[in-house]
Parts: structure tokens; sequence; C-alpha cells
């Protein structure tokens, strides 16, 4: 019997890995990869397609949140090394319009990743 929480949790560490690694060389387009392997995983670790789409789910808003966590402290920190305050501010500010952009790709990855987790799911059955 599969768990839905270690599912989503390997998911989610899939979808950091492929979405960071990737992401470097194709932005944003690694992560909707990433989060579509994750979601993959997570579903084959919950087995069965309720729980998988569930775990796939779980795992693609985590990926999601970090993600644009991410975004937003590294443009500020950024900003702030190059241009001190004033550029952080500046960081801060292109970061929060870099974090909606991602969220709104990252809320696509999330179905993404559900939609992936229920077919890791239907496979293990």
């Amino acid at each position: 019997m599969g768990s839905i929480l270690l599912g989503a949790f390997v998911g989610f560490l899939v979808t950091l890995l492929l979405g960071v690694t990737l992401g470097l060389m194709l932005p944003f387009v690694g992560i909707l990869i990433g989060m579509l392997v994750g979601g993959f995983v997570a579903g084959v670790i919950a087995r069965g397609v309720f729980r998988g789409a569930i775990a796939g789910l779980l795992a693609g808003l985590l990926g999601a949140i970090i993600i644009v966590i991410l975004a937003l402290v590294g443009a500020t920190l950024l900003g702030g090394l190059i241009g001190g305050i004033v550029g952080g501010i500046f960081g801060g500010i292109v970061g929060l319009a870099i974090g909606i952009i991602g969220g709104i790709l990252a809320a696509l990855g999330a179905i993404i990743s559900a939609i992936a987790g229920l077919i890791g799911g239907a496979i293990t059955r």
C-alpha cells in the first residue's frame, strides 16, 4: 500500500532537482518538465489513481511555492549585491514580477503534476 505523503515528498524532491537543473538551461520549461516527472513519480509511489492525483498535486504545489520563493529571494539578493540598498529594492520588485509570472506557470505545473500523478497511479494498478 502506497503512501500519499511519501509520494508527495519524493515527487517534490524530484520536481526541485529537475526543475532547478533543467531550469538553468530552459527557464520555466525545465520547471514544467520537473513537475511532470515529479508528479509521475509521486503517483507511482502513492499507488492508485486518486492517491496518485493527490500526491502529484501536493508535490506540484510544494514545488511551485518553493520555486516562487527562490525567484523572489534570488532576485532581491542579486540586486542587493550588485546595486546596494536601492538595487535590493529594485531587485525585490523584479523578483516579485518574476514570482507572479512563475506562480502562474507553477499553478499550471501543479495541474500538470496532478495529471501526471494520476497517470503514474493508474499504471501501478
